[in-house]
């Protein structure tokens, strides 16, 4: 699904979505097609139904946006950190 079709259908909504297809470039992450696995009233129950379905799913590609968005556009950050060893 693109994302004007999830904008038409979910208004005005906090959604959680999988990539189904994306691509990078310029650091730019651009997803090309999703599915919705549940829409929201707001951002706290949004952000829960993301770790939970990350917990369950870790390698999906998982995101949340509102609708009001004019794109599903995400800035690809750099994680530099350092794990410790048990």
């Amino acid at each position: 699904m693109k994302w004007e079709q999830i904008m038409e259908q979910h208004p005005s909504r906090f959604v959680l979505v999988e990539a189904l297809k994306a691509s990078s470039s310029n650091r730019l992450r651009h997803l090309e097609d999703m599915t919705v696995i549940q829409d929201y009233d707001n951002p706290q129950e949004a952000w829960s139904g993301y770790k939970h379905f990350h917990k369950l799913y870790p390698t999906r590609e998982l995101y949340v946006f509102h609708t009001s968005r004019a794109d599903a556009e995400v800035v690809e950050e750099i994680f530099s950190g350092v794990r410790q060893h048990q």
